[in-house]
């Protein structure tokens, strides 16, 4: 079971869950030390014990060894689990790390109408991450850049994200309704409390 989908999961995007992640990626994560120690046996129940404990987010580094973050994710596509616990874990205030990687999660294996929906909402989370980048070196970075990232980059934690369809067009065919930035309401307000000169 270490490097096998669980049995009853259905496809994604057409495809197994974990073949989202690109083959030599999901190679250089079954060699790594952390999936054959910390991954082998893990529920979806040990996996939250883990995701909490991250110590960063981040894709490959170095001699392009994975991070525990994007080891935990192809963990995650193995398990499949619900879309209630990935909401779950989207909307819970107190882990970060476990947030990001619910995130992460979802704009993986989501279909673009959720995506949008749910992700969008973690703009107003400005807590800090540490990320790992292809260096090796930790940075600062937010929640809400990442959310960001998620919603526009084509590429993250190195792993090529699936399409998803640009918001105005989900717009234009009345899936969404137009986003309005938590900004535009401080924005307008510093407006009205400027005196004018």
């Amino acid at each position: 079971m270490a490097n096998r989908t669980v049995s009853d999961a259905r496809a994604i995007h057409g495809t197994n869950p974990q073949f989202l992640i690109e083959k030599i990626t999901r190679s250089r994560i079954y060699d790594s030390l952390y999936w054959k120690k910390e991954c082998f046996a893990l529920t979806m129940e040990t996996l939250l014990d883990k995701a909490v404990d991250l110590p960063c987010i981040g894709g490959t580094y170095g001699n392009q060894k994975p991070t525990e973050f994007l080891c935990l994710a192809l963990k995650m596509l193995q398990l499949q689990p619900s879309k209630d616990i990935v909401l779950e874990l989207l909307r819970d205030p107190d882990f970060k790390y476990l947030r990001a990687l619910a995130a992460f999660y979802l704009r993986l294996t989501g279909n673009t109408k959720e995506v949008y929906t749910e992700l969008e909402v973690l703009y107003k989370d400005y807590r800090k991450l540490r990320e790992r980048s292809p260096t090796g070196d930790y940075f600062i970075t937010h929640m809400d850049e990442f959310i960001d990232q998620l919603l526009r980059e084509e590429r993250v934690c190195s792993t090529t994200l699936p399409h998803l369809t640009k918001r105005h067009i989900l717009e234009e065919n009345d899936q969404l309704l137009p986003y309005h930035s938590p900004l535009e309401n401080a924005l307008s307000a510093s407006d009205v409390s400027e005196p004018e000169e």
